[in-house]
């Protein structure tokens, strides 16, 4: 049912439980996984560059990294980490979904309300509006 996932990570706790939830999943049913950082970018006033609001290695160590964990459970797993847009993480994500032909997004949230992740633009509730296929949302 769900033979790709792609797990969404952005460093936080919520998304280490995130990549626990789909290494059991993953395992329970040998799904392939996409692990997947946005690099974000927040764009500079007039004439200066746009800035990283991460190094980029540590974002591919990051993104490496959880591979890693899921490989050695024996998922076939691969890191991979796009650059966007501050605010444009969602977008970014749902289009990797689409070129991995994912069956499932998994991200985690911290577990705003309704009313606040609507506020701040919550990443989760993004997906979950806009996905063409199920998101599983870890807390």
């Amino acid at each position: 049912m769900f033979n790709h996932i792609v797990l969404g990570i952005d460093g936080s706790a919520h998304s280490g439980k995130a990549t626990e939830v789909t290494a059991e999943l993953a395992k329970a049913i040998g799904s392939e996984v996409l692990v997947l950082h946005v690099l974000e970018r927040i764009a500079a006033s007039k004439g200066a560059p746009a800035t990283d609001l991460e190094m980029p290695r540590d974002a591919v160590s990051l993104a490496e990294e959880a591979a890693a964990r899921l490989q050695k459970d024996g998922i076939k797993a691969a890191g991979k980490v796009v650059t966007a847009p501050s605010g444009r993480v969602a977008p970014e994500i749902l289009a990797a979904a689409e070129e991995f032909n994912a069956d499932l997004i998994v991200v985690g949230t911290r577990g705003l309300s309704d009313f606040s992740g609507l506020l701040l633009g919550s990443v989760s509730h993004k997906l979950i509006q806009h996905a063409s296929c199920p998101v599983l949302v870890v807390r």
